[in-house]
């Protein structure tokens, strides 16, 4: 069903032939390589612009969605598009905190499609002393994973999905890798349950964040696209349903933050 299932799917993608790089709708086989444009110019200033965007809360959100996957020592986590390491180093120190007997682990694996989000990874790697026996960074595109089938404990993404060309095969390859039992959890921008909250957002959004962009990054178009990246991205409903489709089991989503954000989960 799973091989069906992706042949149905490259199929469809096929015939649709456009995906949406925030409001715009553009050739399929172009958003791969606009959006590798937009980390490109952004990977040195990501986390930087983040804590300006979020107000710090980012941290916070990460800190939660790490805490709930419960990462335990043993576990093979794959984190896909998670290029600057933020949840991979917070698994490795959830794994430390959770046996202190130093137990060998296997690395978590980080995969990102962007080599300048990866350069920064594997930077900040160092600055922490982790080598690739803790973390393993390798390029990789969502809808391909150069992982093998039934291979991991837990795939994690975060704040990566709305970028990927077509979510329906992210997570078909999702299940694919995760083994039997396995969890899925994402990360992701959402849609605000508070009609007060979300006019506030909205206004921040698409007035502050933009500038922020240009003064931070000097890059006020890469920022644009991120905002308007998040309202073209299904709703919570829309999403537990795609996960669902793909054959994840006891799907569930959380709000952080009036529905900021929200946490997914489901198993294989």
């Amino acid at each position: 069903l799973s091989a069906a299932r992706g042949i149905a799917l490259r199929s469809l993608c096929t015939s649709t032939g456009s995906a949406s790089f925030g409001f715009r709708d553009v050739a399929e086989n172009e958003k791969g390589t606009l959006v590798k444009g937009v980390f490109a110019s952004v990977a040195s200033r990501y986390d930087v612009m983040n804590d300006l965007m979020s107000g710090g809360l980012h941290r916070i959100w990460k800190d939660v969605f790490v805490s709930d996957l419960d990462p335990q020592p043993g576990m093979q986590v794959l984190d896909v598009a998670g290029g600057t390491g933020d949840i991979a180093f917070r698994v490795i120190n959830a794994m430390r905190r959770a046996d202190r007997r130093s137990v060998s682990n296997p690395p978590v694996m980080v995969c990102d499609v962007s080599q300048e989000m990866l350069d920064v990874g594997r930077s900040r790697a160092r600055t922490k002393g982790l080598d690739s026996s803790q973390v393993a960074f390798f390029k990789g595109d969502a809808e391909h994973l150069p992982v093998e089938s039934d291979s991991v404990d837990a795939y994690v993404i975060s704040f990566g999905m709305r970028n990927v060309t077509t979510p329906e095969l992210a997570l078909n390859e999702a299940v694919r890798v995760l083994k039997p039992g396995g969890r899925f959890m994402m990360l992701e921008f959402a849609q605000v349950d508070n009609p007060f909250i979300e006019q506030i957002y909205e206004r921040y959004s698409f007035d502050i964040v933009p500038a922020i962009g240009q003064l931070v990054a000097s890059d006020r178009s890469a920022y644009q696209y991120l905002v308007e990246s998040i309202r073209r991205f299904p709703g919570q409903s829309k999403f537990r349903q795609m996960m669902a489709d793909a054959g994840l089991q006891n799907v569930t989503s959380t709000d952080y933050t009036f529905g900021v954000v929200a946490c997914y989960s489901g198993f294989k």
